[in-house]
C-alpha cells in the first residue's frame, strides 16, 4: 500500500519527515512512525544553542556522544526504508550528486537509531561505519576526509536488528555492504528541488 501523497518528501535531508520501522515496546510487532531525520533536531534546539549535525552517528563515539548513547545503550534501533541513498562525488574536481542502492531500484532497508521527545515527536540518525577501503564508498565526500557510509541492512537480519536488546551485539551488524551487490551512478538533482546549505547528501 502506497502511504498518502505529501505525508512526507520523496527525499529526505536533515529535519525532513521520513518513515522508519520500529519494534513496538510492549510487543514482538513492528510498526512504521514518521520521524524527523536528525537525532537533535533544530526545532528542540534553545536559541542560542550551537548546533552539531546529528543526521548521521559514528559508529566508534555512539555510545559516548550525549545526542546517541542513552539510546544506543537501550538499543533504540531502526530500519530506514529506502531505494537509494545519496553521496557527493569529487573525482571530477567538484562534487557531483551520485545514487547508490540495489540493482533494478529494489528497496532496501539503512540501519537506524531513533528517539521519542516531550511532544511525542519521534526523531532519528544513521549510525556511519569506516569506508576508506570500500571499493566503491571510498570514492564519495571531500578528497581528504576519512570516508564514511551508511549501513544497508541484508533483509535477512531485520528481524534480528529490531529485536537486538545488547548494544555490543548491535555493533555486529553494523558493517559494509558489498561492493559487487551495489549500482551507482551521477544523478543530479531534480529541478525545483531545494538542497540544504550542507553536502550533496540526501536518503
Amino acid at each position: 500500500m502506497e502511504p498518502p501523497p505529501g505525508l512526507f518528501p520523496e527525499e529526505t535531508w536533515p529535519d525532513y519527515a521520513a518513515p522508519i520501522v520500529r519494534k513496538k515496546t510492549d510487543a514482538d510487532a513492528w510498526e512504521s512512525v514518521l520521524a524527523s531525520f536528525s537525532m537533535v533536531p533544530k526545532r528542540t534546539i534553545p536559541p542560542g544553542t550551537r548546533y552539531y549535525p546529528t543526521a548521521n552517528a559514528r559508529v566508534e563515539t555512539i555510545g559516548k556522544l550525549s545526542s546517541f548513547a542513552r539510546f544506543w545503550k537501550s538499543c533504540q534501533l531502526a530500519l530506514i526504508p529506502a531505494t537509494a541513498f545519496f553521496e557527493p562525488n569529487y573525482e571530477s574536481g567538484k562534487a557531483v550528486r551520485w545514487k547508490i542502492g540495489l540493482p533494478g531500484g529494489e528497496p532496501f532497508a539503512i540501519a537506524g537509531l531513533w528517539r521519542a521527545w516531550p511532544d511525542g515527536g519521534v526523531s532519528f540518525t544513521m549510525p556511519t561505519v569506516n569506508a576508506d577501503h570500500h571499493p566503491l564508498m571510498q570514492r564519495f565526500h571531500k578528497p581528504g576526509d576519512e570516508k564514511r557510509s551508511v549501513v544497508l541492512l541484508p533483509r535477512a537480519e531485520w528481524g534480528d536488528w529490531l529485536g537486538c536488546s545488547d548494544p555490543e551485539q548491535a555493533r555486529t551488524f553494523l558493517r559494509l555492504y558489498p561492493a559487487d551487490l551495489l549500482v551507482a551512478e551521477p544523478a543530479p538533482l531534480p529541478p525545483r528541488t531545494r538542497k540544504p546549505a550542507e553536502d550533496a547528501e540526501g536518503e
